[in-house]
């Protein structure tokens, strides 16, 4: 039996062992191989482009009676929101968007009624304006009660007298 004596002079025996070894792994292994051995460019097939041609949807026509009760239930939505946020102290973009989207939908209501009707309707939605500026301006959150109280009194008001069993002889 033959004795390695690995202390003396066993450096260059390890070394060249493991040499042996390193070339055996990148010469046998048959993905080291295929790692980089040329692979043929293939051709693509052309693929043809599908062409989808834009199809318009008209609108349902609404009668005047169903746009006011929509725009009116949109308006009341927002203004119900803008409520619940100014009671626990939402964000103050989310109430100024409830303002707006509030105000904008009023809009659509106004655009709906005849010229007295619109001049009513003006009083509460140039409060309701104010309102959103004095939100915009409540930076601290300071006024928020009084903002409350306005917006459930403006609330209150319009459904008092815009309310569509009231309105609804004066739509254009």
């Amino acid at each position: 039996m033959t004795n390695f004596n690995f202390k003396s002079g066993s450096g260059p025996f390890i070394r060249s062992v493991l040499l042996f070894c390193l070339i055996i792994n990148l010469v046998g292994c048959e993905a080291f191989v295929r790692k980089f051995t040329r692979k043929s460019k293939k051709e693509k097939t052309p693929v043809e482009e599908m062409v989808i041609t834009p199809q318009e949807y008209k609108p349902p026509v609404m009668s005047k009676e169903e746009r006011y009760r929509e725009y009116f239930l949109y308006w009341k939505s927002w203004h119900d929101e803008l409520i619940e946020s100014l009671s626990w102290r939402a964000n103050p973009k989310k109430q100024l968007s409830c303002a707006n989207e509030a105000i904008k939908n009023l809009e659509q209501v106004r655009a709906l009624l005849n010229a007295a009707r619109q001049r009513k309707l003006d009083t509460w939605l140039n409060k309701l304006r104010n309102l959103r500026d004095a939100v915009k301006s409540d930076t601290y959150g300071t006024d928020i009660s009084r903002n409350k109280a306005s917006a459930e009194r403006i609330r209150l008001n319009i459904m008092q007298h815009f309310s569509y069993p009231k309105i609804k002889d004066d739509l254009v």
